[in-house]
This record gives structure tokens, C-alpha cells and sequence, in this order.
């Protein structure tokens, strides 16, 4: 078993794509588009593990960024990028381009050498060896 896809409402589904893009390597389905419902959404792909992330925006759907991370539901998601070297070098391309590290590269208490940092949207991405 895997885990084949998450997903996550966003408010900007393009600058969200983007970011997704420019730093994790992924690939990128087409659009999806349903009117009727005010919804669209990519599917972004991982690598050789064919793991995807769901972005999702629909018109009626609210945000409560004060409680984004700190609520029931999903807390973070991991991305592994392959080594300490790796976590490290994202890390700092991530901070030279001002977004937030809300943890600096270490090992955790549980073995795991990452970082935290928040994307466009203020979701807590852990960046992990």
C-alpha cells in the first residue's frame, strides 16, 4: 500500500502550482474545471513513487489561516528530497526567496533531519533527509 494522493484547498491555485513546481520537480496534469460546482484543480505527481498532491479551489470554501497547522486534520505534510545536503540547500533557496522557514534544518527528536517552512498559503511543509 501507498498513499496515493493528498489534497488541499487553496486560494490561488496557479502561484500555488507554481511554487509546487519550482521546488519539489513534480509534474503537473492538466487542469480540471468543473463550473458547475466552481471548482478547479491540479494534480501534481512525485517522482518515481507516483505519490500526488491535490490542489483544489472552489468559490464557496472559507479560510481560517489562524488555525491552518493547529487544527484537527492534517497538521503538515513531508516531502523527501533525498539527504541532509538536499534539505539544507532547499532550506536556504526557499529562505533567499523570502518565504518563511518556521524551523531550521535539524534532527528531530524521532531521527528525522528536515526543515519546516510554510508555503505561499501558510501550509506546514516539512522538507525532511
Amino acid at each position: 500500500m501507498k498513499i496515493e494522493h493528498l489534497a488541499i484547498w487553496v486560494d490561488d491555485l496557479e502561484q500555488m502550482r507554481k511554487f509546487y513546481l519550482k521546488y519539489f520537480d513534480v509534474v503537473s496534469g492538466e487542469k480540471y474545471t468543473n463550473p458547475k460546482k466552481g471548482f478547479t484543480a491540479y494534480f501534481l505527481t512525485f517522482g518515481e513513487s507516483k505519490t500526488r498532491l491535490e490542489l483544489m479551489n472552489r468559490t464557496d470554501i472559507v479560510n481560517e489561516p489562524d488555525k491552518r497547522g493547529f487544527m484537527k486534520g492534517i497538521a503538515h505534510f513531508a516531502i523527501s528530497v533525498g539527504g541532509k545536503e538536499a534539505v539544507d540547500s532547499l532550506t536556504e533557496r526557499l529562505r533567499a526567496d523570502y518565504y518563511f522557514i518556521e524551523s531550521e534544518p535539524r534532527t528531530t527528536g524521532d531521527g528525522y533531519y528536515e526543515s519546516v517552512v510554510l508555503d505561499p498559503e501558510g501550509n506546514y511543509l516539512e522538507i525532511s533527509a
